[in-house]
């Protein structure tokens, strides 16, 4: 066909404790889609992953993958806290397929992404959580994977590691498929062809990632806040005439009275605005 689909799932749905976690998903991602998922904590979107890796069943429906998947899903996730970074390179390399020589083909390039020094001879259980996440990014980039899926786990990284992630994502675009859960909004808007957006288990919207990315962020914001649209002035809500003196931003007294005063310019939001974020 022309077009090769990696993974499909049809009306999944998982319970734990009687409580759906999942309820009734349904996604068809193709070989080659960049797909990000996005939601509040407990939304299931790590649910959502295991079930695609397989480390969980579904509850009710059917998940299809096609390929090779290497995942990074919860930080320790297939690493021996008493082996050491070597034992895991090989440990890790096994769980998806590679045989002892395709490992040490790869070991060296493996070491040289991680740049973890000598700590690769010292037990995981030793090393900081950003170090974990380098050796597993590291063994997960030089798989050979099909299939790339992603949980939040560059969260904890350092701004230099995170940019070669970011970097190696963008080239692994050109040939695999990739599903990336992140509370990172620009990150998932940048990187991702379509978003779906969980919530409460349920897929609340699925389409192009910046669109989606606007929507979730805009449901957040007015939880909190209240829908723009509907704000009510403050002098309104006091009972004030319409000839009332109008606000005075006194943040302009601040600058006014620095002795390093500048053309600095202060934008003021509209809470009349007719959509969020214009």
């Amino acid at each position: 066909p022309a077009m090769k689909t990696a993974i499909e799932t049809n009306h999944l749905s998982h319970a734990f404790g009687g409580r759906p976690v999942l309820d009734r998903v349904s996604l068809t991602i193709a070989a080659g889609d960049i797909v990000g998922i996005i939601g509040p904590n407990g939304s299931g979107k790590s649910t959502l992953l295991q079930i695609v890796c397989g480390t969980l069943k579904p509850t009710a429906g059917r998940v299809e993958t096609h390929g090779r998947i290497a995942a990074m899903l919860e930080l320790g996730a297939g690493f021996s806290p008493e082996f050491s970074g070597r034992e895991n390179i090989f440990l890790n390399g096994y769980i998806v397929g590679l045989t002892q020589q395709q490992i040490e083909a790869r070991y060296d390039a493996i070491c040289a992404f991680a740049d973890i020094g000598e700590f690769i001879e010292q037990p995981i259980k030793t090393y900081s959580t950003g170090m974990a996440v380098r050796l597993a990014f590291a063994v997960m980039a030089h798989v050979d994977a099909d299939i790339l899926v992603i949980d939040e786990a560059l969260a904890v990284g350092d701004a230099r590691f995170v940019q070669k992630c970011m970097r190696f994502l963008r080239e692994f675009k050109e040939r695999g498929t990739l599903l990336f859960v992140s509370h990172d909004t620009t990150a998932v808007a940048n990187l991702c062809d379509r978003v779906l957006w969980l919530d409460g288990g349920r897929a609340k919207a699925i389409g192009p990632a910046k669109h989606v990315c606007d929507l979730y962020l805009e449901n957040l914001f007015e939880s909190v806040q209240g829908a723009s649209r509907d704000a009510v002035p403050v002098a309104a809500a006091a009972g004030a005439t319409a000839s009332a003196a109008p606000a005075r931003d006194q943040r302009l007294d601040i600058l006014q009275a620095s002795p390093y005063r500048n053309d600095i310019e202060i934008f003021s939001f509209d809470p009349a605005s007719a959509a969020f974020g214009k």
